[in-house]
């Protein structure tokens, strides 16, 4: 039977690396929105278009502390699952978790 642990680490991992990317694309979303805006106002666009395309710029902005929050909840569970559970180190799930760990660690705050 397949140890719950395992299963309990992928789910966690399958978090981290969801909301890691999730991060990401609110960032490039935000960043092409800001250029929408910038052309909007170059262009002399209408000023209710301009004011629409900013709200929208500011949702995208406002999501990336949420998932950034979330990111470093997720991380430091999976962190600490990964040091509790220290005997299935060679198991391929353990190793797959601790390379989305770095890789979400580029993602998290510098502290």
């Amino acid at each position: 039977m397949a140890d719950p642990r395992i299963k309990t680490l992928k789910i966690k991992t399958g978090v981290v690396k969801r909301l890691a990317k999730e991060k990401t694309v609110y960032e490039k979303e935000a960043d092409q929105q800001r250029t929408r805006v910038e052309k909007f106002k170059a262009e002399g666009k209408d000023e209710h278009d301009i004011h629409k395309q900013e709200e929208v710029l500011q949702e995208s902005l406002m999501m990336v502390p949420d998932c950034q929050r979330r990111l470093a909840k997720a991380y430091i569970e999976l962190d600490g699952i990964l040091n509790s559970e220290q005997d299935l180190k060679e198991t391929e799930e353990y190793l797959t978790a601790q390379v989305v760990l770095e890789e979400a660690k580029l993602q998290l705050p510098s502290s």
